[in-house]
């Protein structure tokens, strides 16, 4: 939380309060009704107040020692000469309000903060109370009128529209939806349907049309995997999912404004832009300079499979990446269209949470994603869990074969689509991911890396220290069992020799105070963080710009975890959204994480001087090897190795790996 007063604080209800007393004096001296003067006292108090706060909470004062000391020495001469003057000229000692008025000025910050607290305790209460000690996972608490207004479809437009809602692109006229102080772009379509002969090919580019269309509702997600505490099960999914969403403040500038686009998590199976942990509006209301973009993208055996060694697979040699094909089809559409939303094609962010952060460090290294953005936030992205070589995406092909009793790619291309989504949900443990097939993506992506492909980009990297159990959370007990050991398994064959013993002594060590599937969880959390941390490494021996940042947050509810749900929704400011997924936002921390991220997204240092954010102190977030440390609400910066693991060696053999 932030401090509830600072030396700033009480200069500006000094002065507030000087304000009052100089109003109701000055009024009642002219002998004016007592109402009146109440009134008076209250506006020049408020006048007062609104120039003190831009003085002493100003850039200019705080970033210096020297000018916040001078700013309170000139406060007090102010004090003093006002003094002198009620004393002398009206006989009346301002001492006297002060005093007064500096209770009231001081007290209502403090009833705010209790007030503030209530409501909190209130939402933590009805949180607990739908989700008990979370050992169901997540069990939304979602309307059927939620549902069926999520569920809407945009339409073409006949007729009169509204203008100041329409933006016209190469592809169309979209005419989008106020909302608070932005409007909202939703649906876009940013390449053609990847239906009938274009199932498994890479995206098409649209035609051009001066047709009008509707952009109030999301496009349908990708057909996925459906899990026990997925939200997006609920939402209309369909093949014809390549859209995307466009937010803007309604604030007018002449200056193009720099682009965030988000790129979902999901596993490469599952999720989407519809998720409102994932809504952009939040951000773009406090930060009204900026863009924002989410979008679609193919998943699962729709995006990522490898048919080469299935009679007529040879006609589908981009199966095995489609996924990444429709994310870089969609940056393209960005660059092509979005300044006339307003935005900077040249000043184009991505951010990605897990499987989506783990995209974007692949196409920082691809040929065909160059110049399509110049700054990446990542979070819990591990390039570790794309596959080094296409076997084990042509296994799934074989199994996928197997399951629907086809045999060649013209009968499994004829299949409805709920058949293949039926063979999708029983093959969800054989993966879907990228590939990196030395086309694409380079065949070593660290070495790639490490050898400088991704130098024209800036990083931030961020990896969770409680992500297993929001895992847990979405997949279910069984299904989370069965990953956790198939990932232990998969890390001891990748160790052998004296790190898998070392890794078999911790597990053994951890269950003897819980139990073995918890130790094999924070086995696997370690492994994870480590390659996320490899990445950055890389990234910085290549010449990027690393920054990094450990989330070590405590979850309100210790069975759903704490990670990527709640990494997402403070840095969009979506707290809503963060209650339902069972957790309470900490206010202060999005606030002070939202304005990081605008830094970053324009380039500045990545500091807070004092009372930036009112309350909270300066803080210099220093670039790799250090990381920025989140955890119980505050900010640190240190080295984070010894945080990253409890296996002796560890670290070092996956840095060298």
């Amino acid at each position: 939380m932030k401090k509830l007063f600072t030396v700033d604080d009480i200069v500006v209800a000094f002065i507030s309060a000087l304000g009052y007393g100089f109003g109701e004096t000055i009024s009642k001296l002219f002998g004016w009704p007592e109402l009146v003067c109440y009134g008076v006292s209250f506006v020049v108090g408020l006048v007062f107040s609104e120039i003190i706060n831009k003085i002493a909470f100003s850039k200019a004062v705080q970033k210096k020692p020297i000018n916040r000391i001078l700013t309170y020495v000139s406060v007090f001469l102010i004090f003093l000469i006002a003094q002198y003057i009620s004393i002398r000229w009206m006989g009346v000692d301002m001492f006297h309000y002060v005093k007064d008025e500096l209770l009231g000025v001081i007290g209502m910050p403090i009833l705010g903060f209790v007030v503030n607290m209530l409501i909190r305790g209130l939402r933590v209460r009805k949180i607990r109370k739908l989700y008990g000690d979370g050992s169901e996972g997540y069990v939304f608490d979602v309307k059927g009128k939620d549902l069926e207004e999520l569920n809407k479809q945009n339409r073409a437009v006949q007729g009169k529209y509204n203008a100041d809602c329409a933006v016209k692109t190469r592809t169309g006229t979209y005419v989008g939806e106020k909302y608070k102080k932005t409007v909202c772009y939703l649906g876009i379509p940013y390449a053609k349907p990847p239906v009938g002969e274009l199932r498994w090919k890479a995206p098409e580019p649209l035609p051009d049309s001066d047709a009008v269309f509707e952009a109030k509702n999301f496009g349908a997600s990708a057909i996925q995997v459906e899990h026990k505490g997925s939200l997006l099960k609920q939402h209309r999914q369909s093949e014809d999912c390549l859209t995307l969403n466009i937010c803007v403040n309604t604030q007018k500038t002449k200056a193009k404004r720099p682009v965030l686009v988000l790129f979902h998590q999901g596993d490469f199976s599952y999720g989407g832009s519809a998720d409102p942990l994932l809504y952009g509006a939040n951000y773009v209301i406090s930060h009204p300079d900026v863009v924002f973009v989410s979008f679609n993208y193919r998943l699962g055996i729709f995006g990522f499979i490898d048919f080469s060694e299935v009679p007529g697979g040879d006609a589908y040699p981009d199966a095995l990446n489609l996924g990444l094909l429709d994310q870089i089809a969609a940056l393209k559409w960005i660059k092509e269209n979005i300044a006339a939303f307003g935005g900077d094609p040249e000043k184009v962010t991505v951010l990605g949470f897990e499987s989506g952060a783990s995209s974007i460090y692949l196409l920082s290294a691809c040929e065909q994603a160059k110049g399509l953005f110049q700054k990446a936030f990542l979070f819990d992205g591990n390039p570790a869990a794309v596959y080094a070589s296409p076997e084990a995406s042509r296994a799934l092909a074989k199994n996928l074969l197997r399951e629907t009793g086809t045999s060649t790619m013209r009968e499994l291309s004829q299949l409805d689509t709920e058949v293949l989504k039926d063979a999708a949900q029983k093959l969800w443990q054989n993966m879907c991911a990228p590939t990196c097939d030395g086309v694409l993506i380079p065949a070593d992506i660290y070495r790639a890396a490490q050898e400088g492909a991704a130098s024209g980009v800036k990083f931030v990297i961020g990896f969770p220290s409680n992500e297993a159990q929001v895992f847990r959370s979405v997949l279910g007990d069984q299904n989370y069992t069965d990953l956790i050991n198939g990932s232990v398994a998969e890390i001891k064959a990748i160790t052998a020799g004296s790190i898998a013993d070392a890794i078999q002594a911790y597990i053994d060590k951890e269950a003897a105070s819980s139990t073995e599937l918890e130790a094999k969880s924070k086995l696997v959390e370690q492994w994870n963080a480590l390659g996320i941390y490899r990445s950055a490494v890389k990234l910085s021996q290549g010449g990027s710009k690393v920054h990094l940042l450990y989330w070590d947050e405590k979850p309100l509810i210790e069975n759903l975890g704490s990670g990527t749900v709640d990494a997402a929704a403070a840095l969009l400011g979506n707290d809503e959204a963060l209650q339902l997924y069972g957790s309470v936002m900490n206010a202060d921390l999005s606030e002070a994480l939202q304005s990081l991220l605008l830094k970053f997204i324009n380039g500045n240092a990545l500091q807070l001087y004092p009372n930036e954010i009112k309350g909270v102190d300066a803080f210099d977030w220093k670039a790799f090897p250090k990381a920025l440390i989140i955890s119980d609400g505050k900010f640190s910066c240190e080295k984070p190795e010894s945080r990253l693991t409890e296996v002796d060696g560890l670290l070092d053999f996956v840095i060298q790996y």
